[in-house]
């Protein structure tokens, strides 16, 4: 289960990189790109998956595993938030209309946000 567990790990981190790193590297001409739409479901469907093995680990392991489920569940309404908002992108991209600047920076920015949670909250 552990080795499992850091391989969702490793998924969540890639998805993640997928919001973060195509936002800043649109950071001149804002918009909002497939692959984050992706990025972003990658990171909940990981997220999910390692939220329901945390209590297994927790009862093997104590010390490692101890889940914060406040920080879990703030980050997964972010992350709700982050899907949503770059599936909405991604649909008007796809339909050729033009995506608000305050809607591509709300991706990458919460996307952001959820990794200073996941990496500042002790």
């Amino acid at each position: 289960m552990t080795i499992l567990f850091y391989f969702l790990l490793f998924l969540h981190i890639v998805g993640a990189s997928m919001v973060v790193g195509i936002w800043i590297a649109n950071m001149k001409t804002p918009t909002v790109h497939p692959r984050q739409r992706d990025g972003a479901f990658v990171q909940l469907i990981t997220g999910i998956a390692m939220m329901g093995i945390l209590p297994i680990l927790h009862n093997q392991n104590p010390a490692e595993f101890d889940p914060n489920y406040v920080k879990l569940g703030i980050k997964f309404a972010i992350g709700l938030a982050v899907a949503a908002l770059a599936f909405i992108g991604a649909r008007k991209v796809k339909k050729g209309e033009a995506v608000s600047t305050g809607l591509a920076h709300s991706v990458g920015g919460l996307g952001l946000l959820n990794v200073a949670i996941a990496t500042l909250w002790q």
